[in-house]
């Protein structure tokens, strides 16, 4: 008599529970890091906006503040504050740098930690 054996096919509960696990981490990352990517796209288009504005190398510093901060409130956006922005201003030369991070809580100890760098100049060096 001859038999053939079936080899079992197919995934383990275990196996089903650790891949599983692994998307819902994936898909919390995504959830809790996207707004923040979202926010400094933001900061990116006022500091692009500012840039285009005319005669703005012209401005004193609190106006340029003032400029920028109006943007930031238009657009909700709360993790830049004055501190991190810093304003270079001399005959017709402007430039703006905003330095900052976002930290996020993802669940229990784990957070995220962001960085961003921006910086615009505007007329001659």
């Amino acid at each position: 008599m001859h038999t053939t054996y079936k080899k079992q096919q197919g995934i383990t509960l275990i196996s089903l529970i650790f891949i599983l696990g692994l998307i819902a981490f994936f898909t919390l990352l995504v959830l809790k890091v996207s707004p923040i990517y979202m926010n400094h796209s933001k900061v990116v288009h006022a500091l692009e906006t500012l840039k285009n504005r005319t005669d703005i190398e012209k401005k004193s510093k609190r106006e340029v503040w003032i400029s920028l901060n109006k943007q930031f409130d238009m657009n909700y956006i709360y993790d830049v504050k004055k501190k991190h922005v810093k304003i270079t201003s001399r005959a017709n030369y402007l430039k703006v740098q905003i330095v900052y991070h976002t930290k996020v809580l993802l669940f229990a100890n784990l957070s995220v930690w962001v960085d961003f760098d921006n910086s615009i100049e505007v007329g001659p060096k």
